[in-house]
């Protein structure tokens, strides 16, 4: 699908229960769509809703009204009222997600981490493990490192496990919440090549990118999230 993402009139507030339930409005109106090929940037200062607005898009946060529409396996589905199961599948098959910080999990290899979207989506482990090598290379994590599980990794580390789990896997859109955060210079030009990448394969990357240098190297367009202010911005 030549445009796999649309958001509409996409809404978000919180309620404060332990302040009497008062409702602090994040963002409301919020109307966009991404093209296959496209590396969109949400722009705006600290606090507008940026990450809100990604956290809705991969079903971590629920919407109080609009619509994302996502092509899911030929399909147009509406993740904003799409059940728990469908969310799973979405996130398995058609969303990906590379946040700023990697859950880690006890006593599994780093190599392993990075693999399993792989293996859950019917890669034999082998060639999983295979492909993992190759992302933890270029992103110049030292090979003494991936038998290791990250939990006590450095946080640039960390990230570049985080990076590398989100790269691996062939996903028509994938979200980017910060990825170059806690990485060097040459980490960061590994991220802009790994980007150029996956736009040319077509896929549709939507991010939020701090650093001025990244953002002007990736971004297609820029959204300015302040066009959807709603009342007091909270992060």
């Amino acid at each position: 699908m030549a445009t796999p993402l649309v958001v509409s009139q996409l809404a978000k507030s919180f309620t404060m229960h332990l302040r009497d339930g008062i409702r602090l409005p994040v963002v409301a109106g919020v109307s966009f769509s991404i093209r296959a090929g496209e590396c969109a940037v949400l722009g705006g200062p600290s606090g507008a809703g940026k990450s809100s607005i990604l956290k809705m898009l991969y079903g971590n946060y629920s919407a109080d009204d609009g619509q994302i529409i996502v092509d899911h396996a030929g399909q147009l589905v509406d993740l904003a009222k799409a059940s728990p199961r469908a969310i799973l599948q979405i996130r398995r098959d058609t969303i990906g997600y590379v946040s700023q910080f990697l859950r880690t999990v006890p006593r599994v290899s780093a190599l392993d981490v990075v693999a399993e979207p792989l293996v859950a989506r019917g890669e034999t482990r082998t060639g999983a493990q295979d492909r993992a090598r190759e992302l933890l290379g270029r992103l110049n994590l030292p090979e003494k490192l991936w038998a290791l599980p990250p939990a006590t990794f450095s946080g640039g580390e960390q990230q570049r496990v985080n990076i590398a789990r989100g790269f691996i896997t062939p996903h028509p859109v994938l979200l980017l919440d910060e990825p170059t955060a806690s990485l060097d210079a040459r980490n960061r030009e590994v991220v802009i090549e790994l980007i150029a990448g996956k736009k040319a394969a077509g896929v549709a990357l939507l991010g939020i990118f701090h650093d001025a240098d990244v953002r002007e190297a990736v971004a297609d367009r820029i959204i300015d999230v302040t066009e959807f202010a709603a009342g007091k911005i909270a992060a």
